[in-house]
């Protein structure tokens, strides 16, 4: 029997099933992406490390999902797909659990590091599972469902995650996540069917083994290299091996019988477009996403449960939006809807340079409303349209491909925003900070770190009382115009995209009757013409 009929004939409770636990796995990536970064300050408190430790937690989970989605999309195509999504989901729960009990930084590091792994095997695979179990409109509205759980995941993380921090503290977080797949892992993944690609195979170490590492050394240096220095020889030595393993990879990519990823898909210019819009909109929501809770908490003071509140107007638009978006598809093409998302996002970004110490929550309500709105939108079409841009035999691959962009381009937004903060920051500060020397011994670059960071009314208790009032005023609004300038180039950067994506998903004009007739012509005339010459 083959595949497509056994999956018409499969009942509808299995199905629902099958959808249950990819919504419900899929929930939890972004929730813990989200809830981490409004866990940082009190991992910190607790454990006592510095910002580039600390910032690991969310960077170690993001470069493994990123590194080695590829590799477990081509994997779940050949070992099978349910095999994958519950030995990533086990990886991930386990990890979960062990991270509440972290003694120090440098384990919990490590625990996230290994959960992004799993994730990555979730995510490919269940993309996967989906593209194969449904078809027609049925697979389009599964995909709308999956990204409104991604919504979900990113508009009640933050919340979430901040009211656990407050009452259970961070461990209380990870433990919940932990909960969550677990019964997943009992209750919904019996009923998804094994499915693997139709022809039969061997792993392609060659071609795993030289992408992962060379995105990760990509990743590493874009993450470490803000810390360390880019002329640090770490940071040039990453980035060198990054060109070199790359090489390597389009070469033994065009010897291998069944290589882990078809180069030629990038010869596709939908999939190549629908897979980097993704890759701009980081830079337009998940950077705000991940660093607004730190200005919120440095600038204004509040808890890390008040941050997560303040978020949903940015997040709760993610919620509604891809199903709208999944029912706009009706009337409107894939590209206008990308470019749409783009250009909102962008009109948002620009929107909320009107923060400001102690803002109202009427004057952020439209921007932060703007850009959910924009980012929202992409949910409901994104996934969906990349894998429909293949044949459903590497559905895995190109959903391997397609998140590897997308979480690649998480990595670097988040990588690139903090670059960006802790030098404008710097710069802000750096001219005034003379005039607390009698106050306050640090410099310029470690109280950058500290406001980045989110723990700036720690830092100012240090500070004398007397002087403690002008202190807070002075890093809050060097810490304001930063991030500012930071807002700008964001917007900057959706509104370049959204010309880009539009241009590269125009519809090629067929050929005129006229055109036609005259193409015809000239064949036809052709050979007198070549006799004549003769």
């Amino acid at each position: 029997m083959s595949t497509r009929a056994s999956t018409e004939r499969t009942p509808r409770t299995r199905t629902g099933a099958v959808l249950a636990a990819v919504v419900f796995a899929g929930a939890l990536l972004p929730i813990s992406l989200t809830g981490a970064s409004v866990a940082l300050p009190g991992i910190s408190d607790d454990l006592g490390s510095s910002l580039p430790a600390a910032q690991w937690v969310v960077n170690g989970y993001d470069l493994t999902f990123a590194s080695l989605m590829l590799a477990a999309g081509s994997l779940a195509d050949l070992f099978g797909r349910k095999r994958m999504f519950r030995g990533g989901l086990i990886i991930f729960t386990l990890t979960a659990l062990l991270a509440a009990f972290s003694p120090n930084v440098l384990v919990l590091d490590i625990l996230r590091a290994v959960a992004g792994v799993g994730a990555a095997g979730v995510l490919t695979a269940g993309s996967a599972i989906l593209a194969q179990t449904f078809q027609g409109q049925a697979r389009a509205k599964a995909f709308a469902v999956l990204g409104t759980a991604f919504g979900v995941g990113i508009s009640f993380g933050p919340v979430l995650s901040g009211f656990e921090v407050n009452t259970l503290g961070w461990r209380g977080m990870f433990l919940s996540h932990a909960a969550v797949g677990t019964a997943v892992l009992l209750f919904l993944v019996r009923h998804i069917k094994e499915s693997k690609a139709g022809e039969a195979g061997k792993v392609d170490w060659p071609g795993t083994l030289t992408f992962t590492a060379s995105l990760f050394l990509f990743i590493l240096a874009l993450v470490q290299g803000p810390q360390w220095g880019w002329g640090n020889p770490v940071i040039i030595g990453s980035l060198i091996g990054c060109a070199v393993l790359l090489a390597a990879f389009a070469v033994v990519e065009k010897r291998q019988a069944r290589p882990m990823f078809d180069i030629t898909l990038f010869a596709n210019p939908r999939f190549v477009s629908v897979s980097l819009v993704p890759v701009v909109l980081a830079f337009g929501f998940t950077a705000v996403l991940m660093f607004l809770p730190s200005y919120f908490m440095s600038v204004d003071g509040v808890s890390a449960s008040t941050a997560g509140l303040i978020l949903l107007f940015l997040t709760v638009p993610t919620l509604f939006l891809p199903m709208i978006a999944g029912t706009l598809t009706k009337y409107l093409s894939n590209r206008a809807l990308m470019t749409l998302s783009l250009l909102v996002t962008a009109i948002g970004a620009a929107w909320l340079t009107v923060i400001a110490p102690h803002a109202s929550m009427a004057l952020l309500a439209g921007p932060l409303i703007t850009i959910g709105v924009g980012f929202g939108i992409s949910l409901g079409i994104l996934d969906g349209a990349a894998v429909s841009t293949v044949e459903a035999e590497r559905a895995g691959m190109a959903a391997g491909m397609f998140n590897t962009m997308r979480l690649a381009g998480e990595v670097v937004a988040i990588a690139a925003m903090g670059s960006l903060l802790v030098s404008f920051t710097q710069n802000e500060v750096s001219g005034g900070i003379g005039r607390f020397s009698g106050a306050y011994d640090g410099s310029a670059s470690s109280l950058a770190n500290t406001l980045v960071q989110g723990t700036l009314p720690s830092e100012a208790g240090k500070v004398g009382s007397g002087a403690r009032g002008a202190f807070e005023t002075f890093a809050s609004g060097g810490y304001t115009s930063a991030l500012h300038s930071a807002l700008w180039l964001l917007a900057a950067v959706c509104a370049v995209g959204a010309v880009g994506i539009f241009a590269l998903l125009r519809e090629k004009k067929p050929a005129t009757a006229s055109a036609v007739v005259t193409s015809a012509q000239d064949a036809a005339e052709a050979p007198a013409k070549d006799k004549e010459l003769v």
